[in-house]
């Protein structure tokens, strides 16, 4: 059974969250959809924080996962090397939520 995309997101989100912390990173607050029209994600920031709003409905699970991946790069400014690290540790974490389990089982 699939399951809805708003819970997709919310585990995704999740995992993230958790793995973002455990490396030391700011963890933006995630939303969808982006507010700006004709974008699949922005970024707003402000002194100490930043929001990443993705669009879910209507796109591939995976391209929603990269966009997550790179919300968080991009609200903590990372460079590559840390930057090629960030994204390793966080695709683990999405490979280990039950949403991308769902998703495989498909």
């Amino acid at each position: 059974m699939q399951q809805s995309s708003s819970l997709r997101f919310a585990q995704a989100v999740q995992a993230l969250a958790q793995s973002a912390r455990a490396l030391g990173l700011l963890v933006p607050g995630f939303r969808s959809p982006p507010r700006l029209v004709g974008v699949q994600r922005s970024i707003k920031r402000w002194d100490g924080g930043a929001t990443v709003a993705v669009v879910v409905r209507g796109r591939p699970w995976p391209a929603v996962q990269a966009d997550l991946v790179e919300g968080v790069v991009a609200a903590n400014d990372l460079l590559s090397p840390a930057s090629d690290r960030a994204r390793e540790e966080l695709w683990l974490a999405l490979e280990g939520a039950p949403a991308e389990a769902a998703t495989n089982a498909a």
